[in-house]
């Protein structure tokens, strides 16, 4: 048997627990995975929370991006090789808050040596969103980016791309967080009422990019800091920015392999701010839920 973090009904946190399963076995083109790390993201509590729809089988196995070590290789998987470091996205339905899970091969790579299994945890989704929000649509050196929720793992790895592509970053971020998107080398805005007054103060003409990480209301105050309203891409609410005039990010297959290159020659760092035993995932959840994390919140499984 293997322990998993699952929810048992949809709503609160008060539905999740770690309970055992039978250790997944591979179907054809998957990799039986024995996890290291997973990266906790905004989408886990959302999917608990019913936000998504309700159509998931109960109880779900949490967590959607994992690193670690190939146990078995299914039929048909060309190079991959058990005892191998990998990451990626889990397979839908098994979770990456486990001791054991499965990994599409086609959606998994090798880990380079030289980034850590917890880095490597939080590349499939967090960093990988990170870098299709800011390629999205292609900015010249020196124009304007502004990141609303510029505090979290996402937020952070976008701002450090917008400076290795020499753009101007503008991160809006809780007051606490300051000093973290301060050291990306991005303009910090404290987020809140008046905050577009605010961002008109360090941005005079506007910004050329809204790259939204927490939508709602505090997207719709933003969004007449940009002249074209398609330059608005959310990772966190596409409805409010198709209303708004723009658009949702839009998920590519290389964003993985092309922000891994990145990281391994650091570039940019994860910034993951704190790590929790898989007994502690519903801390590690919360920690994300409750929006005072800054950076990355990773979920480490010792022992494996």
């Amino acid at each position: 048997m293997s322990k998993v973090y699952v929810f048992t009904a949809f709503g609160g946190p008060e539905t999740q627990r770690l309970i055992d399963r039978p250790v997944p076995e591979p179907g054809p083109g998957e990799l039986a995975v024995q996890v290291r790390a997973a990266g906790v993201n905004p989408v886990d509590w959302k999917i608990r929370s019913g936000r998504y729809g309700k159509q998931t089988p109960l109880p779900a196995p949490m967590g959607q991006e994992v690193a670690g070590v190939v146990t078995v290789v299914g039929d048909g998987v060309d190079g991959f090789a058990v005892g191998e470091p990998i990451l990626g996205p889990v397979v839908p339905g098994y979770g990456a808050f486990a001791e054991d899970t499965l990994v599409r091969a086609a959606e998994a790579m090798a880990k380079p040596a030289e980034i850590s299994f917890t880095d490597a945890a939080t590349i499939p989704v967090a960093a990988a969103t990170a870098y299709d929000g800011t390629h999205q649509i292609e900015l010249e050196p020196g124009q304007r980016l502004l990141i609303l929720g510029a505090g979290g793992g996402v937020g952070l790895m976008a701002a450090q791309i917008g400076k290795v592509h020499q753009l101007t970053a503008i991160g809006v971020a809780s007051p606490a967080k300051r000093e973290v998107v301060e050291s990306t080398g991005a303009t910090f805005v404290p987020s809140g009422d008046g905050v577009s007054d605010r961002v008109r103060q360090v941005a005079p003409g506007g910004v050329d990019l809204i790259l939204d990480l927490v939508g709602g209301d505090a997207l719709r105050e933003v969004a007449g800091l940009v002249d074209d309203p398609t330059r608005i891409i959310s990772a966190a609410d596409p409805g409010t920015a198709t209303e708004l005039g723009g658009t949702a990010l839009h998920r590519t297959a290389e964003a993985m392999e092309k922000i891994t290159a990145v990281i391994e020659y650091h570039l940019v760092d994860p910034h993951v701010s704190a790590v929790y035993s898989l007994q502690d995932a519903g801390e590690a959840i919360g920690a994300v839920e409750n929006g005072h994390a800054t950076g990355k919140i990773v979920i480490e499984v010792p022992g494996a």
